[in-house]
């Protein structure tokens, strides 16, 4: 089956992320299902070698300011710890240290473990994408983000990404919009 044209990038194919499903985690496939509405969702599938962002951008021609990457972290008061999403712009890093310790509350927040994140989420390493995550996880996005037409995100997996409208990581359940979240990367 022939797809469509992508909203950006240079795909061979792109197709309604609703004809790909079979292809995503549980999780995300289950938002997209349900509570996530998926217009405008579009499914690219994409080598696994080629999944981390740099690369990705380089073999698609996505410049770092339309690749959004989603970082999960723990941030921790007393003995509770909470895990949340940050999702900013590539070409920039989430101020874990401030913003993102003092969205959650938390007297110290870092990026979660490999294990935790990958456990929890139900994702792979390397395609963790904001869709589709623990309904009771803060999901914190970067207005940059919220702001852009179509960022690209992972899938779920390490082979393909879903390219999504910023709206609608705006509105994704449990999402707050943060001014200044992404911060330029050292």
């Amino acid at each position: 089956m022939r797809g469509m044209r992508a909203p950006l990038g240079e795909f061979t194919d792109a197709w309604p992320v609703t004809d790909k499903l079979d292809l995503l985690p549980p999780p995300v496939a289950a938002a997209l299902r349900g509570p996530v509405p998926a217009d405008g969702v579009v499914y690219v599938d994409s080598d696994p070698d080629d999944a981390d962002t740099a690369r990705f951008g380089e073999v698609h021609s996505i410049p770092p300011e339309l690749s959004a990457n989603c970082v999960v972290v723990a941030g921790r008061r007393g003995q509770e710890t909470t895990l949340a999403a940050c999702v900013v712009l590539a070409h920039t890093r989430a101020d874990v240290n401030r913003l993102v310790r003092r969205e959650l509350g938390a007297r110290k927040a870092s990026f979660a473990p490999m294990e935790t994140a990958v456990g929890e989420s139900g994702m792979e390493y390397g395609g963790i994408t904001p869709i589709g995550l623990p309904e009771d996880w803060p999901l914190l996005v970067d207005a940059a983000v919220a702001d852009a037409e179509y960022v690209v995100v992972g899938s779920g997996r390490r082979r393909g990404k879903l390219l999504v409208p910023g709206k609608l990581l705006a509105r994704l359940p449990g999402a707050r919009v943060v001014e200044g979240l992404g911060i330029p990367a050292a």
